[in-house]
């Protein structure tokens, strides 16, 4: 949640957003009160606020108006404190009362059971792990099993994302295409950078990106929202190669650096 790391960034925000509901006589210990600070930090944030454009004042008195610019900045910091708290909440959903897992060999209820991810998915083994649960309920290898009492953290390193960026069609697609270069990375994964981890799952973005595939006969299993799915995957521990037309790059890369996703970038034009 970078944007929140500046020192007073969210007594900024939660002050914008009392202005943005434009209560007409709302005054700076109206906002101390609610937010819980003094008049004198508001009074210094709201001069910030003011030079910075968000909101307007006539001699830095009530009453306060949001800016258009002001808005933006809401609704942005909105968005990031959502995306954070669905971040937690996924975290959190760890700790709820039975949760499912699959059975990576047969499992009694009442086994104590250790927890660990692989290929993005939870398994349950007698084998010893960071985290352990206890199974409630009987499962056969490749089952789901029903699981309570979880102690521990499961292990779980978040993946690399690898994005080759694919001629568009007007720059001549896949004839423009470095193919072995692109069939070199599939088949070797991260090496070249130190990582021995190969390609885990691939995401194709746009059409020609699905035509490299075709040609050097490699399974695409991400493309319908493939940015949001590449980060979801990541974060499971999963390695992503994605092959991106043109300027979708672009926007494939501000989303998947808007949850922190560590990626590459690689010319795979000939």
């Amino acid at each position: 949640m970078e944007i929140f790391k500046k020192r007073g960034a969210m007594t900024k925000f939660q002050i914008l957003s009392e202005i943005s509901k434009q209560e007409p006589h709302l005054k700076q210990k109206d906002l101390a009160e609610r937010l819980g600070i003094t008049v004198q930090a508001v009074s210094e944030n709201i001069k910030s606020l003011i030079d910075d454009g968000y909101i307007t004042s006539k001699d830095g008195r009530s009453p306060y108006k949001i800016t258009q610019e002001g808005i933006k900045k809401v609704k942005k910091d909105a968005v990031t404190l959502r995306k954070y708290s669905d971040g937690v909440l996924e975290v959190m959903n760890h700790y709820q009362s039975v949760w499912p897992a699959i059975a990576k060999e047969d499992i009694k209820k009442g086994d104590t059971v250790g927890l660990f991810m692989e290929n993005g998915l939870l398994y349950a083994s007698h084998s010893e792990q960071a985290a352990n649960a206890t199974a409630v309920s009987d499962a056969k290898v490749g089952e789901d099993v029903a699981l309570g009492e979880l102690n521990g953290m499961i292990e779980l390193n978040v993946g690399n994302v690898l994005i080759i960026t694919i001629p568009t069609i007007k720059e001549g697609g896949s004839n423009s295409t470095d193919l072995n270069l692109i069939k070199t990375i599939y088949e070797v994964g991260f090496k070249e950078w130190g990582d021995n981890n190969q390609i885990d799952k691939v995401a194709a973005v746009g059409t020609v990106s699905h035509a490299v595939a075709n040609k050097l006969d490699i399974p695409i299993d991400i493309q319908f929202a493939a940015a949001a799915s590449t980060a979801s995957a990541a974060r499971k521990g999963l390695n992503i190669m994605a092959l991106s037309v043109g300027n979708m790059t672009k926007s494939f890369i501000k989303a998947v650096e808007a949850e922190d996703i560590k990626y590459h970038v690689i010319d795979g034009k000939l």
